[in-house]
């Protein structure tokens, strides 16, 4: 286990309002959750937005931090709410109606990986369960929540990134195109950013020839939903890249795309962080 579970890296000098943020891209396993697995080393990591963190690596060159988990999202989910526990895979827990995430096995400590793959055979205990948040959730998103407000205290506003990976086959292809979009961007249908900002990202996007969707499938989970609230000055937008564009599905190694794209993102990026500098209603003096 790491002494802490991210990774944070700040620039130099913070001249814009954006943070960007990759929860699922941690691939740090403990020695003793792969030991009780059912699962073989690439069923156990198919669940992970891989090479996300990577992806978005550019950001503190271009004035914003970028906080990664390191822990996988098999481990904890951090785009879960903490009381999203699974009564069929942790002892004591109440069962909860009417929540399909937890139904389909993806609470807060999921019970299945992608295509429905149990990860663990029999029940865990509370008390490890709630180890897990203790040591890996809560720490994050106190990591999380304290950038925000320093950023927000510091420019008057702030703008989250939280950057994702999908894959393919789980996104309805464009009408205009017939493809599946390479992004996906997310604002919970502008309950979690401003509509301009997330038009802004999506003009971004599609200004560097990728086809582009707003909120359809992926309109943001647990992270857009908690930390957008545009009303105080704080958007959350999500941001979701086809995995076919970057990396082989069935190995999880990069394919000869994912140098070309991460170049191309570095400038998305830069633009992206120009965009927090442009919104700012005042820069702290």
């Amino acid at each position: 286990m790491p002494d802490r579970p991210y990774r944070l890296e700040m620039p130099q000098s913070e001249r814009s309002c954006v943070v960007f943020s990759s929860p699922h891209s941690g691939d740090e396993y403990p020695a003793d959750f792969l030991a009780r697995t059912r699962l073989d080393s690439l069923a156990i990591r198919s669940s992970e937005d891989a090479f996300v963190d990577q992806l978005f690596s550019a950001a503190p060159d271009h004035g914003a931090p970028l906080l990664a988990a390191r822990l996988p999202r098999a481990y904890v989910d951090l785009n879960r709410a903490a009381t999203e526990l699974d009564a069929a895979l942790v002892r004591g827990v109440r069962r909860q109606p009417n929540n399909p995430r937890i139904a389909a096995g993806l609470g807060v400590i999921p019970r299945v990986v992608a295509n429905h793959r149990v990860i663990r055979s029999g029940k865990m205990s509370l008390g490890e369960a709630e180890r897990r948040l203790q040591t890996v959730y809560t720490p994050y998103h106190k990591r999380l929540t304290a950038l925000l407000e320093e950023t927000r205290a510091r420019f008057g506003m702030a703008i989250l990134f939280d950057c994702h990976s999908m894959p393919p086959e789980a996104t309805a292809p464009l009408p205009d195109t017939g493809r599946a979009p390479d992004i996906v961007i997310g604002d919970r249908f502008g309950a979690s950013a401003a509509p301009h900002i997330s038009e802004s990202v999506v003009d971004i996007f599609a200004a560097a020839g990728f086809d582009v969707a707003l909120n359809r499938p992926y309109a943001g989970g647990y992270i857009t939903k908690t930390y957008g609230r545009p009303a105080q000055n704080l958007h959350a937008v999500q941001i979701e890249i086809n995995r076919a564009l970057y990396m082989d599905a069935e190995t999880l190694t990069p394919t000869a795309g994912f140098a070309p794209l991460r170049a191309r993102l570095s400038g998305i990026i830069r633009k992206l962080a120009g965009l927090g500098q442009q919104q700012m209603p005042f820069a702290a003096e």
